[in-house]
């Protein structure tokens, strides 16, 4: 069997250990596809424009910020729920921050990796759905996770939306400050491909698709999963006991056209997309 080779891209957080074992394991190459892994820390907006420039052919990346950037124009399909769960957003601050209600957040300024990322749409929907809105000077782009922590330390922001467990550990060492938690109201990450690939060659995603829901099945199963996790991300035991109970990854491809429905709509309410915008057609017909 020839090998094709997939440039595949993902945060490097725990949610993404499935699939660099089915790499260590070598179960790609066994259905024939070689992938080579892309870290970007700089999460989904990073990733967008990624695929944007075709410098990656597919990504693993937050469900509402990649139907954003298709609308907006992204030639990309989602092929896959990745994680079934809700994500849990921590919504922190600096440890020395005066700041520490929640519901006194609206007006600060925010730190996100970018415009159009994870991170700055989770903030625009949460101020939202409790009657705010925050305005875009409001917000510090400050790239990634080591970003956000010196703009928190020195106080150039006050407010970060970023995963709960790959933070925890610096709430631990009194680092950040966690005022509450945000739960994305639909499944938090879902398998995008460009187009071109889609086109040129359907059967390697197929393959490609197969390896992960197989071996994210393998992996809720596994006994050993959560020690691997705590070591691999040297994070506590507690910690991922807990996360790796509130998370389900998907073990097939189906993506529900309600969940899509409601994505659209919030990102309409909370004007990140046009209300007469243009949705074209987000999810891969195979």
């Amino acid at each position: 069997m020839s090998t094709s080779t997939i440039r595949l891209g993902g945060v490097p957080e725990h949610f993404n250990l499935p699939i660099h074992l089915a790499k260590e394991k070598g179960e790609f190459e066994k259905r024939g596809i070689d992938i080579t892994w892309q870290t970007y820390p700089g999460g989904t907006g990073q990733m967008t424009k990624a695929l944007r420039a075709g410098e990656v052919d597919a990504c693993i990346l937050l469900t509402e910020g990649i139907i954003k950037d298709i609308i907006k124009g992204n030639p990309s399909k989602i092929v896959s729920i990745y994680v079934k769960t809700p994500l849990i957003w921590g919504v922190h601050t600096g440890v020395d921050n005066p700041l520490n209600n929640y519901a006194d957040i609206f007006d600060k300024r925010y730190a996100i990796s970018r415009f159009g990322s994870g991170s700055n749409l989770m903030a625009v929907v949460d101020a939202n759905s409790k009657g705010h809105q925050i305005a875009e000077e409001q917000f510090r782009v400050i790239k990634n996770l080591d970003g956000a922590l010196d703009s928190l330390s020195k106080n150039d922001s006050d407010v970060f939306y970023w995963e709960k467990f790959t933070t925890k550990p610096y709430v631990d060492k009194g680092i950040l400050k966690r005022l509450g938690e945000y739960l994305t109201p639909w499944p938090c990450f879902v398998i995008a491909v460009r187009e071109e690939l889609l086109e040129k060659n359907p059967d390697d995603i197929i393959r490609m698709l197969r390896v992960i829901h197989d071996n994210t099945d393998a992996f809720m199963q596994n006994p050993d999963a959560i020690t691997m996790v705590s070591q691999r991300y040297e994070q506590k035991m507690k910690d991922v006991e807990r996360w790796f109970h509130s998370t389900e990854w998907a073990i097939h491809g189906w993506v529900s056209n309600k969940m899509i429905q409601s994505v659209v709509y919030n990102l309409k309410v909370a004007g990140i997309i046009g209300e007469g915008e243009e949705v074209p057609e987000l999810v891969w017909k195979r």
